[in-house]
């Protein structure tokens, strides 16, 4: 079986009140690791900026999480901690500074040491928690779409769920939980669109659970028992209602 016949586009029909085809949520670090394993990975956005300092070595790091069965891990950021020569996380792993909307040329300029291409083609594009921040997420699918040397191969992206419980719940109360950095916030409907206008020939789209690792070490032990036992009620709401999961894994293939 190849990849595309995995993948079998499932297209709603945009009709209201249509019920959808929507599975399970997943833990978002450890399906993505699963698939990323033995892999070469191109990491975009890879810092996680806001958290990646806390998050080192908790097991929270998608980047790090990745490096750990990766066989390569190429990042790709413009995070002004990334130096031009690039931030090594790993013996395996290294993030490089540039502008994933120029990702074409960016591939050519990967430095490549014990390696006779002059040219990085991974076997799997990750975008964790990215294209929330980004102006243009359906141009940034496109891009991605047009490079010759990722045709053909596996598109993983991960993103909060407009319809997720936790912010439905809240928005009874007047409430809204959304980092100011989101320009954007998609639904299981807006992402099958995008990948549909992108131009990816299969793609599936996965519910995450939520998970509150920074929320549970800004408390005390009697807080971070509290902070668990509202993520084990989040998740078995999420488990009965998959819509309402905290985000989506989407697979492609590019």
């Amino acid at each position: 079986m190849n990849e595309t016949s995995k993948f079998a586009a499932y297209v709603p029909a945009y009709v209201p009140l249509e019920r959808l085809r929507v599975p399970r949520p997943v833990d978002r670090i450890l399906a993505i690791k699963r698939l990323c394993a033995g892999k070469k990975v191109l990491d975009l956005g890879a810092m996680d900026e806001s958290a990646y300092a806390a998050k080192q070595g908790q097991g929270t790091w998608l980047h790090e999480e990745i490096a750990a069965v990766a066989a390569e891990v190429v990042g790709i950021d413009n995070s002004p901690v990334v130096s031009q020569q690039g931030l090594q996380t790993g013996a395996n792993a290294t993030i490089y500074w540039g502008d994933i909307m120029a990702l074409d040329a960016l591939l050519d300029g990967v430095p490549r040491a014990g390696s006779t291409q002059n040219r990085f083609v991974p076997d799997i594009v990750v975008a964790g928690e990215l294209i929330e921040h980004l102006h243009n997420p359906l141009a940034f699918l496109q891009q991605i779409k047009k490079i010759e040397s990722l045709n053909g191969k596996m598109l993983l992206l991960t993103t909060p769920n407009a319809t997720a419980i936790h912010n439905c719940l809240i928005g009874l109360a007047s409430r809204e939980s959304t980092h100011h950095d989101h320009l954007c916030i998609l639904s299981f409907k807006t992402l099958s669109t995008l990948c549909h206008r992108a131009g990816f020939s299969g793609w599936r789209i996965i519910p995450y659970y939520a998970r509150f690792p920074e929320m549970k070490a800004r408390r005390g032990a009697l807080g971070r028992k509290l902070v668990a036992g509202g993520e084990s009620l989040i998740n078995g709401l999420e488990w009965l209602f998959p819509m309402m999961g905290f985000g989506y894994i989407v697979t492609a293939i590019i």
